[in-house]
């Protein structure tokens, strides 16, 4: 729903809408899911009739359903932006295969925050060194699937790539009992899931006698809309290839 408000916003068309075959709204007008209007766009299982009316598609679903989108986008040649997180190492490879045939962008987090997270953690990691250990926190509603969130595995990815002696390093998803002394090679990951928190995440780089934090906190899924909007404004008639929420913003 808030991408669809988004693009009314900025001033596009809705021209199909997919759910999942058994949702409630399956068959009814999307301006009911808006509390508006009839809009004339009808939601519906994926299909290829729909699709070829699209300019473009923006994808917050499930792996199932993303890979059921994939290739049709790509027989029809639309621009694609998939928000989906959870996929598998096999599924995240045929998205290497699709960018060879239509421009697509693939973000585990659209949030324009979020995304200058990723570079700041970068950063970091590359400066601070071996000096420091790293922790990744995350928190999200009751709701959410899969855990750890795929931000946080973004963000644990920056981390090995930018911080060479973490590379190899192995991730800790548990401290309980005598464990022992917390090893240099190994990044911390904890998760906490509640109530209808849209997303918190933290990087803790905790050195000896300092501690740097880098935050961001989601108070509304609309931040997740519009980076997605924005994302699909940038692919949108260039050629095809992987895109991500950095090329979008330019950092």
């Amino acid at each position: 729903m808030a991408v669809m408000r988004v693009l009314v916003e900025r001033d596009h068309a809705l021209a199909a809408a997919f759910d999942a075959p058994s949702a409630p709204c399956i068959g009814g007008d999307v301006g009911s899911l808006l509390h508006g209007g009839n809009t004339g766009v009808t939601v519906s299982a994926i299909n290829e009739a729909d699709l070829s009316r699209v300019d473009g598609v923006i994808d917050f679903s499930a792996p199932g359903a993303t890979m059921q989108l994939l290739p049709l986008a790509v027989a029809l040649g639309k621009p694609l932006v998939v928000g989906t997180t959870g996929f598998s190492l096999d599924q995240r490879r045929r998205f290497d295969e699709a960018a060879r045939s239509i421009p697509l962008l693939v973000s585990p987090n659209m949030s324009v925050g979020v995304n200058l997270l990723f570079r700041l953690t970068e950063m970091a990691a590359r400066v601070l060194g071996e000096d420091f250990d790293v922790e990744v926190f995350e928190a999200h509603h009751r709701f959410k699937k899969d855990a750890p969130s795929g931000t946080a595995r973004r963000l644990i990815e920056v981390v090995k790539g930018s911080s060479g002696h973490l590379a190899a390093a192995g991730e800790t998803y548990d401290r309980s009992g005598i464990v022992g002394e917390r090893a240099s090679n190994e990044i911390g990951v904890q998760v906490m899931r509640g109530g209808d928190i849209v997303g918190e995440h933290t990087v803790y780089f905790v050195g000896m006698g300092e501690r740097v934090e880098l935050t961001h906190r989601a108070a509304s899924r609309d931040i997740l809309a519009r980076g997605a909007v924005r994302a699909l404004e940038y692919i949108a008639g260039r050629k095809p290839g992987l895109y991500s929420m950095f090329d979008v913003l330019g950092i």
